[in-house]
């Protein structure tokens, strides 16, 4: 049996009743092809198995790696399975992997980065399912207030905290509670153009720079002016509609 490294982040799920229960709310189906971050021993792959069609799951780990081929040999052979031997930061989802979900239990110091990397791509999933910190699923699904990270992922998609993980269903136990959190109907509405989509982002990074300064002060730090932000407003009070309408009527002052 392959032992946990730490310095892969790796805390196995063993409870196939709740990779089941992951499957489920990600609402697969035959005609789906699902995209997994870090298979480990294989027991979320199983419960995926079952209900899409196709699984593409990479693995950096190369014991880990060379494991799950041996267990997964038929829905390898029957291509069910594509294996991937990477790190998901060198992977790119290619054009035939058009309208996939993705699903997984993923390492905690990577939950920002794989946001990031798959909400901001040119080939962006129709949905995601991930094992996150429950206090991460908690913030961006369920907080009034604002952060830099929920905004970012409402931006492109909508967040739900759909169930608790108790740390004891992982091997080795880690030291916090899990969650799984669920961002349906992915796409890129909210940003007519690229431009608009870089502008919004611009303006989101520099309204959260500090958090306890006012809105209006960081904005004018990073040489930006909108004419719509409330004199006393601080970044984390400002739901998503407000950034979308300041990102739009945001310029730079002109030099005299």
């Amino acid at each position: 049996m392959v032992r946990a490294k730490k310095s892969l982040g790796q805390n196995f799920l063993m409870h196939a009743r709740i990779a089941e229960r992951i499957a489920n709310v990600a609402h697969l189906t035959p005609e789906d092809t699902v995209l997994e971050i870090g298979p480990g021993t294989g027991m979320l792959t199983r419960a995926l198995l079952a209900r899409a069609g196709k699984v593409v799951a990479v693995e950096t780990d190369g014991e880990l790696y060379a494991e799950l081929r041996v267990t997964f040999a038929d829905a390898i052979a029957a291509g069910r399975l594509a294996l991937v031997h990477r790190d998901i930061r060198d992977f790119a989802p290619s054009a035939d992997l058009h309208g996939y979900r993705l699903v997984a239990n993923i390492p905690y110091y990577l939950t920002g980065e794989i946001f990031r990397m798959f909400l901001e791509a040119k080939n962006q999933p129709r949905s995601m399912t991930l094992l996150v910190q429950k206090e991460v699923a908690e913030r961006i699904a369920r907080s009034g207030k604002g952060s830099l990270l929920s905004l970012s992922i409402r931006a492109y998609g909508t967040p739900k905290y759909e169930f608790t993980v108790p740390r004891g269903a992982f091997r080795p136990a880690p030291n916090v509670d899990s969650a799984v959190l669920s961002i349906r109907d992915i796409s890129r509405k909210n940003f007519p153009s690229p431009e608009e989509e870089r502008r919004f982002f611009s303006l989101l990074r520099a309204g959260f720079a500090h958090k306890r300064k006012l809105l209006a002060n960081n904005l004018k730090e990073a040489g930006l002016i909108s004419e719509d932000i409330p004199e006393k407003a601080r970044a984390e009070d400002l739901s998503l509609v407000d950034w979308l309408a300041f990102a739009r009527s945001s310029h730079r002052p002109r030099e005299h």
